[in-house]
C-alpha cells in the first residue's frame, strides 16, 4: 500500500502528480483546522502546509499517525514546534531553494520604488507625457553610491547583498549576530540601520521577535527620502504605521510583496502612489519552484527511508 499524505493548502500541479505516484495524497483542506479534514486522514504520516497556514496544537492532535509536517516554502511559522515536539513530529522546510528567486524579486522591488518605475508607467498610461519639454516626472535619485540596510542577511539578503553591490551600493545589516566572514557594516540595531540607510530591505523571518519590528519609530528614523522594501512576511512590518507614514511624507515610498493579513490589502495601501504592490510572488521563478518541489519530494523520501532529512527544522 502506499503511504498516506495529507495536503492542507492545494499544491502545485506538477507537484501532486509526482506525489500521487508514490503516495496516497488526501486534500487540500479547505482551511487548516480539525473540522476539514477528509476522511481517511487518521492514516497521514505527512502533512504537506506552507508557512502562513496554522499548524496548531488541535490540528497535530486530531491526526495520530503523522510524523512529518514538511512546509513547501521557507516560511514555518505557523506551526506550533511545541506540539510537533512533544509528539516527537520532524519539521521540514524549503531552505534556500528559493533564495535566488527571492532576491532578484527584492532588487526588482528596489528599483521599482526608488527610480517610480509604477508610478512613471501609470504617468505614461494616463496621456501625460508630451515629450520632455511639457509635463516630466520629477527627477529622483539613482543607487550608486546609496545605503542599503538589510534586515536579516540570512540565504536572501546575502543574494541581495551581492546584487545591491552590482549598483554601486554600500550595504548594512541588522541580524541577531555580526557575520564577520562577510564585507558588509553591522549595525549592532534596527533602529541604528534604519538612521543609516537610504533603503531599508526587510528579509527576516517571521516570529514573535520580529512581529511589527518596522513600527513608527524605524519608519521615522528612515526618513523623508527613505523607501522600505519587505520581501520576507508581513507581519514584520506594523501595517497601520507603515499607511502613516507613507500618506504624512514621513518616508518616500514603498514596496510590498507581503502583508499582515494576507491577501487583504488595505484600500488605504492601495490608494498610495509612493507604494508598489505585487502580491506575494518573489518566489514564483520556474527555477525556485522546481528546486522547492524537488527537495520536499527529497525530504519525503528520506523520511519514509528512516534517512535524516535534508532540510530540517529546529523545533
Amino acid at each position: 500500500m502506499k503511504p498516506t499524505i495529507l495536503m492542507a493548502p492545494r499544491m502545485p500541479a506538477r507537484l501532486v502528480l509526482r506525489l500521487e505516484e508514490r503516495y496516497e495524497v488526501l486534500g487540500p483542506m479547505s482551511h487548516s483546522a480539525p473540522d476539514a479534514l477528509p476522511l481517511g486522514a487518521d492514516a497521514a504520516r505527512v502533512l504537506l502546509t506552507v508557512g502562513t497556514w496554522k499548524t496548531d496544537a488541535a490540528l497535530i492532535d486530531a491526526l495520530p499517525s503523522l510524523g512529518l509536517i514538511a512546509c513547501y516554502g521557507t516560511g514555518n511559522e505557523g506551526v506550533e514546534r511545541a506540539a510537533a515536539k512533544t509528539r516527537g513530529i520532524l519539521v521540514s522546510n524549503a531552505a534556500d531553494a528559493n533564495a535566488t528567486s527571492v532576491a532578484e524579486f527584492a532588487v526588482g522591488l528596489m528599483l521599482a520604488s526608488a527610480r517610480q518605475i509604477g508610478a512613471a508607467e501609470r504617468f505614461l498610461r494616463a496621456g501625460r507625457w508630451q515629450g520632455n519639454a511639457i509635463e516630466r516626472m520629477a527627477h529622483v535619485p539613482g543607487l550608486a553610491g546609496r545605503k542599503l540596510g538589510i534586515f536579516g542577511l540570512g540565504a536572501i539578503g546575502q543574494r541581495i547583498a551581492v546584487r545591491a553591490t552590482a549598483f554601486d551600493m554600500t550595504v548594512g545589516y541588522h541580524n541577531r549576530s555580526p557575520r564577520p566572514d562577510l564585507p558588509y557594516q553591522y549595525h549592532d540595531s534596527l533602529l541604528g540601520l534604519a538612521e543609516w540607510a537610504d533603503i531599508l530591505m526587510v528579509s527576516v523571518r517571521a516570529s514573535s521577535d520580529t512581529r511589527h519590528a518596522i513600527d513608527a519609530a524605524v519608519l521615522r528614523a528612515l526618513g523623508p527620502h527613505g523607501h522600505l522594501v519587505n520581501i520576507s512576511r508581513g507581519i514584520a512590518v506594523d501595517e497601520a504605521a507603515l499607511i502613516e507614514a507613507l500618506e504624512s511624507g514621513t518616508i518616500a515610498g514603498a514596496a510590498l510583496d507581503v502583508y499582515e493579513h494576507e491577501p487583504v490589502v488595505p484600500d488605504r495601501l492601495k490608494a498610495l502612489e509612493n507604494a508598489v504592490l505585487t502580491p506575494h510572488i518573489a518566489a514564483n521563478a520556474e527555477s525556485a519552484q522546481i528546486a522547492q518541489q524537488e527537495l520536499l519530494l527529497a525530504n519525503l523520501e528520506a523520511f519514509f527511508a528512516g534517512r535524516p532529512l535534508l532540510s530540517p527544522v529546529a523545533i
